[in-house]
């Protein structure tokens, strides 16, 4: 296989993530990898004005306080930068996949780590891939889907659109309905604190997974990753005590009909059979 004229090749060549089977794969739906491609950027969080207790002391009765038991909305300045960290890490790598010719990219692999100097490093890696036709979408899409899946999407009339993240973010100040607070004798029964505040940030993340569908023009999402994070601090208002933050993330692809009827799902294109055996002599 060779180059097409594509910026950033090497004398025709081209490297790729994908296994062997992916790449044959690809290939069956008129795809063929034009190279690999990275996104990347580290970014300082830092203070972002959300980390402040979210409750406050109330009255209970009598001379007794607890801790009021409400949360930071989801969408706050820290799930913003989240948001922004990976966009701006998604857009290098789709920027690489234009400079290459691609048409979009498969296998996105999307990270978070801890930088080694300091901050949080966002990472996408994945294989850009060129259509092997006239029609091209305008822009690069990307998709966590591998070779194979993305042939069997093909070949079912969906098109993938583009990478979608979910992100919710809370926090919720200990009270007596999170599990340090409750009392020995009742903590053989369900924690209501913690169930609120999970089921909190995962309606918040899908919820926004759902927004960037719509804002790509997709009728669906194919959720690749789940995650949950919950993590105890010293409450900053109230000395002695301690609040929960919890952190969902949502990624998936975006998916969009194409303008043919799909196939059923199963079964394959007709491929062309050449005749090898040789006509006899007359």
């Amino acid at each position: 296989m060779t180059d097409r004229g594509s910026a950033g090749s090497t004398a025709g060549t081209w490297d790729s993530a994908l296994s062997v089977e992916e790449f044959a794969a690809i290939g069956g739906v008129g795809f063929e990898p034009v190279g690999q491609v990275l996104g990347t950027a580290v970014f300082e969080m830092g203070y972002s004005g959300v980390w402040g207790c979210p409750g406050s002391w109330t009255a209970s009765g009598g001379n007794d306080t607890v801790p009021a038991s409400r949360w930071t909305p989801s969408l706050s300045l820290l799930a913003r930068k989240l948001y922004a960290a990976r966009r701006t890490a998604l857009s290098r790598a789709v920027a690489e996949c234009s400079a290459l010719g691609g048409d979009g990219i498969v296998g996105v692999d999307l990270r978070v780590t801890e930088f080694p100097a300091g901050g949080t490093e966002f990472t996408v890696r994945g294989t850009a891939v060129r259509a092997r036709s006239r029609s091209r979408p305008r822009t690069p899409f990307t998709a966590h889907v591998g070779g194979q899946d993305f042939a069997r999407l093909l070949e079912a009339g969906w098109v993938p659109v583009g990478l979608a993240v979910g992100v919710g973010l809370a926090i919720r100040h200990d009270d007596w309905r999170t599990g340090l607070r409750v009392p020995l004798a009742l903590r053989n029964q369900e924690v209501d604190g913690y169930t609120q505040l999970i089921g909190h940030v995962r309606r918040g993340a899908r919820a926004q997974l759902a927004l960037e569908a719509g804002r790509h023009g997709a009728q669906g999402v194919v959720v690749d990753d789940t995650r949950l994070r919950v993590e105890e601090s010293e409450c900053p208002a109230f000395e002695g005590t301690r609040d929960l933050t919890a952190e969902a993330v949502f990624v998936g692809t975006s998916l969009a009909r194409f303008g043919r009827p799909g196939r059923p799902a199963g079964t394959r294109p007709p491929r062309t059979i050449t005749r090898l055996e040789r006509e006899a002599a007359r």
